[in-house]
């Protein structure tokens, strides 16, 4: 009860939006967007605006829409929970706990991190604190698709992208670990891109390149993977996929090193891809759009720290933004590859 007292009391707007007897007419916005290239026109409306949908998170993530139910869930790491989003009642209480189910205390970022749904309705999540990859059923109850690799347990898998044939990609940094690299709860000396085969349940290293490896997602064709770094050197990388599902020799894809600083904050973390190809994908300053050829487009700057993107809405058309405190939504002329 004690934790879902402060839950309420640190979020009065979000408890606001699910008492109130109608749907708002209208949010408030914040931040602007910036044209870089005349081909930004193309995927986002100049009027286009950043508005905030919820507010009072501690750390909001992992944004993922519900497209057989037309709702929106991600997840609030410190708290341990995943919160629902609909217009009709605003911003609720899906699920408590979300990453980890210990009794003793599990340092800041316990609960679970990236979410995703496959087409038959099924959650997937990253769990921090349970250092594994789970999913849940409609009808509720979890399964653990992957906790170990050779036996040693994950470090804290964050980011997770569907391939078509069912195969779960995911990346496994150290930041849900109560003291992080330096946890001696760690069992694993590297940070890790793995798959996870629906065929036979085997748990693969794909590569193991970057120092902390965040969002992930697959270009339309699924012949390219995008994995972001959230670390100094900023970069995303662009790995092809081999037939058998593995991976090749990646390229940096885009680099943001010399933007990081207190002025843009953030760091390169989670994407998604259009059904063009563009990748809109979170780093200093809010949403860097690229085209397929990596060059930028313009950006989403939220002014906070912004943890993911997701599209979603009845057509696919809507992005949504987890942004440090805040849920924001960004209506957009293209439709998201998800």
């Amino acid at each position: 009860m004690r934790c879902l007292a402060a839950f309420s009391f640190l979020l009065p707007a979000v408890l606001a939006a699910q008492t109130s007897s109608a749907p708002p007419r209208s949010y408030p916005t914040l931040g602007k967007i910036v044209r870089e290239d005349p081909r930004l026109d193309q995927v986002l409306d100049p009027s286009a605006k950043i508005e905030v949908l919820a507010t009072g998170f501690e750390w909001s993530e992992g944004p993922a829409w519900d497209r057989k139910n037309n709702y929106l869930i991600f997840s609030d790491i410190p708290r341990n929970s995943v919160i629902k989003w609909t217009r009709e009642r605003g911003a609720e209480l899906f699920m408590k706990p979300s990453g980890y189910t210990g009794v003793a205390d599990y340092g800041r970022e316990p609960g679970s991190n990236g979410l995703m749904f496959d087409p038959q309705g099924r959650l997937y999540l990253a769990e921090h604190g349970d250092r594994r990859v789970s999913r849940m059923d409609p009808e509720g109850g979890k399964v653990t698709l992957a906790a170990h690799y050779q036996g040693k347990r994950l470090n804290s898998p964050n980011d997770l992208a569907l391939k078509s044939n069912g195969d779960v990609y995911f990346t496994d940094p150290p930041y849900g670990l109560p003291k992080g690299w330096d946890d001696p709860r760690r069992e694993l000396d590297f940070c890790g891109i793995y798959r996870w085969s629906a065929a036979t349940g085997e748990v693969t290293l794909l590569a193991r390149d970057l120092d902390r490896p965040n969002g992930i997602a697959f270009s339309p064709d699924e012949k390219t993977l995008y994995v972001a770094q959230s670390a100094k050197r900023a970069i995303w990388n662009a790995y092809p996929v081999k037939a058998d599902g593995t991976l090749g020799e990646p390229k940096v894809f885009a680099d943001v090193s010399a933007e990081m600083g207190r002025e843009n904050p953030g760091a390169p973390d989670g994407l998604k891809v259009d059904r063009a190809g563009n990748v809109w994908a979170t780093g200093p300053g809010g949403v860097h759009i690229f085209a397929p050829d990596g060059k930028r487009l313009g950006r989403i700057l939220t002014g906070e720290a912004t943890a993911n993107v997701a599209f979603g809405g009845p057509d696919g058309s809507v992005l949504y933004i987890t942004a440090d405190m805040y849920l924001c939504r960004v209506q957009t002329k293209v439709r998201g590859w998800e």
